[in-house]
């Protein structure tokens, strides 16, 4: 007998016909989320689920007894109560490098976007104010020749790392847990502590995971270090930023502008004063957003949760659950 599995969304139909050849599949097809009611009662019964952003804590738990293995679509995974899953011994896995370039594109989008004012100036010419003389109020800030630093030097940031210098020929500074000697060595890039990386770059870009010790990593001090000129790009987690303290910085013009993909709270709420900035650059969490990117993290979702429930050898499992896998 196969063993049960519940998907929270509708997979590619190659990565449902794998998950079907090893296991009971039932998923939700619906576009809008599952109801919790719902959810709780599909999952009663399953060992393994594959979800993107459902909070997995003590509730969720609770509700499915036979739980043995949560594969995430996705390379993050604050939605899992790490604590409430290791004592229950559910192994979590999630899905990490197979969307570094499509979130470093999307970077760099965010980079341009803002330093050139591409939307603001979009919506200039829509509104029809465009009506030729002096350009200088359009004036934006190169992005060539300028100081990155980056916070969070993972797969993604030392992917950004590459293409900063061998396409935007920038100086690159980073700040991370732990030195990257390797990084230094061959790509030329030069490791800062916090305060340093702040008052020096142009651009500063956040890629740490959201844990205890991040929260609120950027907040008023921070926005004070930095220059007038610089610009924030935020594709990690919304909350890693104290987003008071940047809509303060963003209105009295302590830093030049924000590209930011993730927020506080999402989605992001209509009265939000991110809203009405033209200094900001915004887009809705779509840094994975391709659909080749898509399928091939629903396809490595699929394969941890294969690892872990038909050969017993758990693949891709986060960092704080790998203590309570068997070897």
């Amino acid at each position: 007998m196969k063993p049960s599995i519940f998907g929270t969304q509708l997979f590619p139909d190659s990565v449902k016909n794998y998950l079907e050849s090893y296991f009971d599949l039932e998923m939700w097809e619906q576009p809008e989320d599952i109801p919790q009611e719902l959810l709780f009662e599909k999952i009663n019964g399953v060992e393994g689920v594959l979800t993107s952003g459902i909070e997995i804590n003590d509730n969720f738990l609770s509700k499915a007894p036979k739980l043995k293995a949560v594969s995430n679509i996705s390379v993050g995974y604050n939605n899992f109560d790490t604590a409430a899953m290791k004592k229950k011994g559910i192994i979590g896995t999630h899905t990490p490098g197979i969307l570094d370039e499509t979130v470093t594109d999307l970077i760099f989008g965010l980079m341009l976007s803002t330093a050139r004012r591409i939307t603001e100036l979009d919506s200039y010419i829509r509104s029809g104010k465009w009506l030729g003389g002096n350009d200088r109020h359009m004036f934006g800030l190169d992005v060539h020749g300028k100081t990155l630093g980056i916070i969070g030097l993972g797969r993604i940031g030392e992917s950004i790392v590459k293409k900063s210098v061998s396409g935007f020929n920038m100086e690159v500074l980073y700040h991370n847990r732990n030195r990257k000697p390797e990084i230094e060595q061959n790509l030329g890039a030069h490791y800062k502590e916090m305060d340093d990386l702040l008052a020096k770059s142009d651009f500063i870009i956040i890629m740490t995971p959201l844990t205890k010790e991040t929260f609120h990593l950027i907040g008023k001090k921070e926005f004070e270090l930095m220059k007038d000129t610089a610009i924030l790009i935020n594709a990690s987690r919304g909350a890693t930023v104290d987003e008071q303290a940047l809509i303060h910085a963003l209105e009295t013009k302590k830093i030049y502008g924000a590209g930011l993909d993730v927020f506080e709270q999402e989605p992001i709420h209509s009265t939000n004063p991110l809203l009405r900035l033209d200094n900001v650059v915004l887009t809705p969490h779509i840094g994975s957003a391709t659909e080749s990117t898509r399928k091939d993290m629903a396809q490595l979702a699929a394969e941890n949760l294969v690892a872990a429930l038909i050969h017993n050898n758990p693949s891709n499992v986060v960092n704080e659950l790998r203590s309570i896998v068997k070897t």
